[in-house]
């Protein structure tokens, strides 16, 4: 399975990580169509000698190198495979990888084909070693785009008791030890029928543009010294089924991305109090996370180089009850736009940073 010299070894990973970055690209993996990308990581992890458990779209092994004879403490790595569905505006078929110098393009290159491979690697390669002192489980796993009830959620109950997690999504390998939360708001504006040319309705879109232009401008107070403002966008908008009915509905969308210094509850009930539309919460889970400065995995992070901050972005983070920390491969002002794409070097230098951040690491 391996040669004697694992340094030569590692070159050879690196340079499969590559080509299956490239299958996984040519493989279209939208949320809940994660199927067929799941089974190519199956496979490659079994030809490798891994034992592969799979739930739905959900896979996930374990290294065997750690004492039997003690209780040790057990890290997961994690990153997903699923992607947004691309843009109109691509130049070449998002479904089909483009090497163009020292790029990779194609959809799901940047968000999170190269954490990805890159985490699998890694995870050979420390399963290689004589022995470590934890467990590592490795999974990939789905519906993270969409925050699907069939993603992370679904098997976290099945990997026991965790102690440590690392998020494998594009941060340019330096460390998020905190997170935005993530508030999505479903608003209706309740208006009254009536014929247009007589004008005698009340029209809801004229009450959701009055609530949107309010938001627009509105701002929260709290600022986090690490995540910043609590920022608002209204992101859909939806009113009207006939040219000459002036409408009695018209819905939108509000996103919040939340810092800490906000229950949920809490902006929810400041924004009931601004505008006229009734609000329907999707959810009140997605809250913001912090990892504690001084754990160990920050600590060993700032230790070799790797610089920390806090998240604008959502991810599965938010679903995992026990530290976590968010590092991975690529930029994340590539994710969702069209002609995303990985550097190679970024890929190889993803790897290595992996490697050295749990290699040596101890709780």
């Amino acid at each position: 399975m391996y040669v004697e010299n694992f340094n030569i070894s590692l070159i050879k990973l690196k340079k499969e990580a590559i080509k299956l970055l490239i299958r996984i690209i040519n493989t279209p993996s939208i949320s809940k169509e994660e199927y067929k990308v799941s089974v190519i990581i199956e496979n490659y992890l079994r030809n490798y000698g891994f034992i592969v458990n799979r739930k739905l779209n959900n896979i996930w092994t374990e290294n065997i190198n750690f004492s039997k004879n003690r209780m040790l403490r057990t890290i997961l790595l994690n990153s997903h495979h699923d992607t947004v569905k691309p843009g109109k505006n691509w130049k070449n078929n998002p479904f089909k990888s483009k090497i163009k110098g020292e790029k990779i393009i194609g959809l799901g290159s940047n968000d999170a084909g190269g954490s990805i491979v890159s985490m699998i690697t890694a995870f050979i390669y420390l399963s290689k070693l004589s022995e470590l002192p934890y467990k590592l489980i490795l999974s990939i796993t789905a519906e993270e785009e969409i925050s699907g009830n069939s993603g992370i959620i679904s098997i976290l109950p099945e990997l026991g008791k965790l102690d440590l997690g690392i998020v494998g999504e594009p941060t340019k390998m330096k460390a998020a030890i905190a997170e935005k939360g993530l508030l999505i708001l479903d608003c209706i504006a309740k208006g009254k029928t009536g014929h247009s040319a007589q004008n005698d309705g009340i029209n809801a879109i004229y009450i959701a543009i009055k609530d949107i232009e309010f938001l627009k401008n509105f701002c929260f107070d709290k600022t986090s010294k690490l995540l910043g403002k609590t920022t608002l966008n209204v992101t859909q908008i939806c009113g009207g089924f006939q040219h000459n009915v002036i409408p009695d509905i018209c819905t939108f969308v509000i996103d919040i991305r939340t810092n800490e210094l906000y229950d949920n509850k809490e902006l929810i009930n400041i924004i009931k109090k601004k505008i006229n539309s009734k609000i329907n919460p999707r959810s009140y889970n997605f809250n913001s996370y912090f990892i504690d400065p001084n754990h160990p995995i920050v600590l060993k992070a700032k230790s070799i180089g790797i610089k920390t901050y806090g998240s604008p972005t959502h991810s599965d983070q938010c679903l995992m009850p026990f530290s976590t920390i968010k590092i991975g491969v690529g930029d994340s002002s590539r994710s969702h736009t069209s002609n995303e794409y990985i550097l190679f070097k970024e890929i190889i230098d993803g790897i290595d940073i992996y490697i050295n951040l749990l290699k040596d690491f101890c709780f």
